[in-house]
């Protein structure tokens, strides 16, 4: 189905748009994130040519999902003047290790095809003093959803665009708090949603003054041995990858009680303990419990001497409950 849409797109005029996320990575390495659509030119007289806008910034909300993924073309990326050749897969998702020497910070990394434009984004090199990194879910942890579960990725792609959504009380605050108290900490925002929503999602964060960080997100559409992707999976692997990725780093795990990150965070906690710092549980309201199919209790996480658990309903409280136990 890829195959033929591409061929079909190609034929009408369309062209090939890259767009670089947010990355991470070590003294070593790198992580480098990004997508590969086909896009159309803009039409004649149409808002988009009058305020030149580039392809990028014409991929938003449903058209995001709309759009044909290029898989298996070469991309090359460039970071700090070092140039890689990388293949998206299938879906057009570039998920790639380097291995380039950088110094700690943000740096910026540089994506094209060779009939793309080029897309800009960043990556941030983690210093190996650095203890603690803080890792957060995204759905009525930093923004609130307050809808049945199964309207919600629908109703956020399609429907709202950063304007609309809604930030979780005093979320932001504590997280800017937490990456200030510890200076060069690791942000790693981690969802079940789609490739399709992160250019939305990260001018969301922007907009709410969120710390920036890297999104790790899925794919859209089936794999190759089931028709709808595990969350909880894309959740597990990458906190097990990130516990490899920085063995010397304890991560603050940030979520809300809507049944599914407790047990995730208590899994990792019990078979990593040397790899939490703490976990952060935000409370749904009555409402929001009930669109989101329930609400788990505190004793249904498996519990780990040494390792502090906060509840609250508000950023305000995990940040003065976390402040008492020496984590921030």
């Amino acid at each position: 189905m890829h195959s033929f849409r591409e061929r079909r797109a190609r034929k009408r005029g369309y062209a090939a748009t890259v767009i670089a996320y947010t990355g991470y990575g070590g003294a070593t390495w790198v992580r480098v994130l990004g997508r590969v659509l086909l896009t159309r030119n803009p039409r004649a007289g149409s808002r988009a040519e009058r305020k030149q806008l580039k392809r990028i910034d014409r991929v938003r909300g449903w058209r995001s999902f709309t759009s044909v993924p290029v898989g298996d073309v070469l991309v090359t990326v460039t970071i700090d003047d070092i140039s890689f050749q990388v293949k998206a897969d299938r879906g057009g998702v570039i998920d790639e290790e380097l291995p380039v020497v950088l110094k700690p910070g943000w740096h910026t990394v540089k994506m094209h095809t060779v009939d793309s434009e080029v897309s800009e984004s960043e990556v941030f090199v983690v210093d190996p003093a650095t203890r603690l990194g803080v890792l957060s879910d995204v759905d009525d942890t930093v923004m609130v959803t307050a809808l049945p579960r199964p309207l919600v990725a629908a109703w956020n792609t399609f429907v709202l665009d950063e304007h609309a959504r809604i930030p979780t009380p005093g979320m932001a605050v504590f997280l800017e708090r937490l990456a200030a108290s510890h200076p060069g900490a690791p942000v790693i925002y981690l969802s079940t949603g789609a490739w399709n929503v992160a250019p939305t999602l990260t001018r969301f964060l922007d907009r709410n003054l969120y710390p920036k960080g890297a999104l790790l997100l899925t794919d859209w559409g089936p794999t190759h041995d089931r028709l709808f992707r595990s969350g909880r999976e894309h959740k597990r692997t990458n906190l097990v990858r990130l516990a490899r990725e920085f063995p010397n780093i304890k991560w603050l795990l940030i979520g809300d009680d809507g049944q599914k990150d407790e047990e995730i965070y208590g899994e990792f906690a019990a078979q990593h303990p040397e790899h939490v710092a703490a976990v952060a549980i935000r409370q749904l309201s009555p409402g929001e419990a009930v669109l989101a199919g329930g609400r788990s209790s505190p004793d249904q996480h498996s519990e780990t001497a040494d390792i502090p658990w906060a509840y609250s309903p508000h950023g305000a409280g995990l940040e003065e409950q976390l402040t008492a136990f020496g984590v921030i």
